[in-house]
């Protein structure tokens, strides 16, 4: 998923960043052009339907967007949010195509129940009942899969976030009466008490120490087989990115660091994470590990990080997929393109 922006940052190459519509914040309470906006014909509607989004499916090809009457077909919609205008697939600067996300009520999704033969994976499938046109997909599915364009990937991260959002802050959080939206879908508003809403993103520090050629990795029990991974935690309230990345490899690992900085950031949509990716400078190296966070962690060589990311290694240990900052992270500090303590 090559990054396409004009300033060639590191940021945009990462999943779900590489996001160039014109979000037209500044004109969002305008209602007479929202209205312009949704009746322009060249205007397109993305739909999540149960946190995932819903898909035109044929000929082995996906679709993310609808006409307004496709999309009002579907089923009783919730929200409407006004993401911005992109180009579309057009070259014409002033081919303009308005780019909505529509929140599908719950009850127009089905849950298929199955299971596989042994009883033991969980295979259900959410579908559209009567259209097999339709898939509804899970969002990190799609983009493994490179069955979109990255700038599609990015407003339907933008979408799935904002929507995520939505369907759980329908009641102001000051005097638990219900809200409204506002703001073009980007606020809710408290009939009751006046109380304004905004959505939430949540501060994610992902980090490698450093100590000398070696960097630190480590490994959850979700993990896939082999696969090693930059450490990562939450970012907590009066706490610098700094602090939180020194903070989180000491409880996770025991390693001490020192110098933080910062390399690029990934916004995460699951459900709605800013990923701050960093390198640490490292203290000491002898790893002392949190069971309840980490199944393993060890030093690994910069060659040893080659043969992960090209998938070559004789030990079968995996670099995360390129969708995950952590991966442009490793590759980052592989080629030298970090900091050097």
């Amino acid at each position: 998923m090559p990054a396409q922006n004009p300033f060639h940052e590191l940021s945009a190459a990462t999943g779900y960043a590489f996001n160039p519509i014109n979000r037209l914040s500044e004109r969002r309470d305008e209602p007479d052009f929202l209205e312009s906006q949704l009746n322009d014909p060249a205007a397109r509607f993305v739909v999540i339907g149960r946190d995932r989004p819903v898909l035109k499916e044929g000929n082995a090809k996906y679709d993310p967007l609808f006409t307004r009457n496709e999309a009002m077909a579907l089923g009783d919609l919730r929200e409407t949010v006004f993401l911005g205008q992109s180009q579309g697939q057009s070259q014409d600067p002033a081919a303009i195509q308005p780019l909505f996300a529509l929140l599908l009520d719950d009850d127009a999704i089905s849950i298929v129940e199955t299971v596989s033969a042994d009883g033991l994976i969980d295979t259900r499938r959410q579908i559209i009942p009567g259209r097999s046109d339709l898939a509804v997909r899970d969002l990190r599915a799609i983009t493994t899969e490179g069955h979109l364009p990255a700038e599609q990937i990015g407003y339907l991260g933008q979408a799935k976030s904002v929507m995520y959002w939505h369907a759980r802050h329908r009641f102001c959080s000051a005097c638990g009466s219900p809200s409204n939206p506002a703001g073009a879908g980007w606020r809710r508003e408290c009939p009751n008490c006046g109380a304004q809403h905004f959505p939430r993103t949540d501060p994610v520090v992902i980090m490698l120490a450093v100590s000398g050629d070696d960097c630190l990795l480590g490994r959850s029990g979700r993990f896939g087989k082999g696969m090693y991974s930059a450490l990562a935690g939450f970012l907590e309230p009066g706490e610098t990115m700094e602090d939180a990345v020194r903070r989180e490899i000491l409880e996770e690992s025991g390693i001490r660091t020192g110098r933080v900085a910062y390399v690029a950031s990934q916004p995460w949509p699951f459900p709605s994470s800013l990923m701050m990716g960093c390198v640490a400078e490292a203290l000491n190296r002898d790893i002392v590990i949190d069971p309840k966070e980490l199944e393993d962690c060890r030093w690994f060589s910069r060659r040893d990080v080659e043969l992960m990311l090209a998938q070559t290694h004789p030990d079968g240990y995996q670099a995360p997929n390129p969708i995950a900052i952590a991966h442009h992270l490793m590759r980052a500090w592989y080629d030298g393109k970090t900091i050097k303590f």
